[in-house]
């Protein structure tokens, strides 16, 4: 059964994602790092799924990944071949983004977001071997990432390689999701689980302040203490989080739209930065000025209106990967079973699969 909760904190990094996309508020992200969030969340169902079906999960993972990716690489690669892009056989990379592919400069900003799949992929391809050495030594395959981090920032391994300084950024979220998924967590005690927390809080809040990065406070802006304040983030938010959250259902409309979010997280994170690329000259034409409130109101909804229809459009395409029957809003209520009437036995429950069932 699905844990809601978690289901309520993907719906939460998605919005605040977009959200700061068009306001830039650097404020929200330290009051929710989302991406270390949805990484967390990751590294949590990844490590189900290959304690599910072993490595073959790592195919399974792809698979669900990349079709969503490959309609906006139908759509926009051709675009930007006719915009000034020049072909080479990099362009390949827009199959399968180990590396960041090439664009031009419009499509650089409109498909930023590639990054993330790109270390989604990382880690997935590591984690057959990080679950293997992080079940036998948790603590110092857990530390690896931060220690990697520190070495690159201080200078201690100079390094040019984003898939690099990215594993020291996030992968460390991805590992505390292992150990939320292992049940770790749950069973570390608040008197161990709270100084550490703060001690995590403390060093990356004084790492930000005292390393502000071009835009301020920004923890994009501030690897190191992105990763520390994030690390405490999750091991509060994550960690100390409910086993189940039913409240989530009870207003249907609310139920549904986290559903939504969820089947349809990776369809609105590729479409909402296009969206907020090409709003942005719009608020100069209307007289707005880029921090003006109200326009950066009106940019939020938006976006979300643009995207929700994207959504709709291909939105469908995650349902295929994940073969599930694709629905145009999933999360439709199922029929309830017909009562048997007095006298007349009920229906038998057709059996099912259980093997089936985990697989999907």
């Amino acid at each position: 059964m699905r844990n809601r909760y978690l289901d309520l904190l993907r719906l939460l990094a998605i919005v605040r994602v977009v959200v700061y996309h068009v306001t830039g508020l650097a404020t929200l992200t330290l009051i929710f790092p989302a991406m270390s969030i949805m990484f967390a969340l990751a590294g949590s169902l990844m490590a189900a799924s290959l304690d599910r079906s072993g490595v073959p999960a790592v195919g399974r993972r792809l698979r669900r990944l990349l079709p969503s990716l490959w309609v906006v690489a139908v759509i926009f690669v051709p675009a930007m071949l006719l915009t000034g892009l020049t072909f080479t056989p990099q362009v390949v990379i827009w199959l399968f983004p180990i590396a960041d592919p090439p664009a031009n400069y419009w499509g650089g900003l409109a498909l930023s977001p590639i990054w993330y799949l790109r270390d989604y992929l990382w880690f997935v391809l590591a984690s057959p071997v990080a679950l293997w050495l992080f079940r036998r030594a948790p603590l110092p395959t857990l530390a690896a990432p931060y220690l990697l981090l520190v070495a690159i920032e201080v200078g201690i391994l100079p390094t040019t390689s984003a898939v690099l300084r990215d594993f020291g950024l996030y992968f460390g979220a991805w590992l505390l999701g292992f150990a939320h998924h292992d049940g770790m967590l749950r069973r570390l005690a608040d008197r161990v689980l709270v100084p550490v927390a703060v001690l995590l809080a403390g060093a990356g809040g004084a790492w930000v302040l005292t390393h502000p990065g071009p835009r301020g406070y920004d923890l994009n802006d501030i690897p190191l203490g992105n990763a520390l304040w994030s690390a405490a983030f999750i091991l509060v938010v994550i960690g100390r989080g409910p086993a189940a959250a039913a409240w989530v259902d009870r207003n249907r409309i609310f139920g549904r739209l986290v559903t939504v979010a969820n089947r349809r997280a990776l369809t609105i994170y590729l479409w909402h930065m296009p969206f907020v690329v090409a709003l942005t000259p719009l608020v100069g034409l209307v007289g707005w000025s880029p921090r003006d409130p109200w326009g950066l109101a009106i940019r939020v909804v938006l976006v979300f209106l643009l995207v929700g229809v994207v959504t709709l459009l291909v939105g469908w395409v995650e349902d295929v990967a994940a073969r599930r029957r694709p629905e145009l809003i999933p999360g439709r209520p199922r029929p309830r079973p017909a009562t048997a009437s007095p006298g007349v036995p009920a229906p038998r429950t057709p059996e099912v699969d259980t093997a089936e069932i985990r697989t999907r």
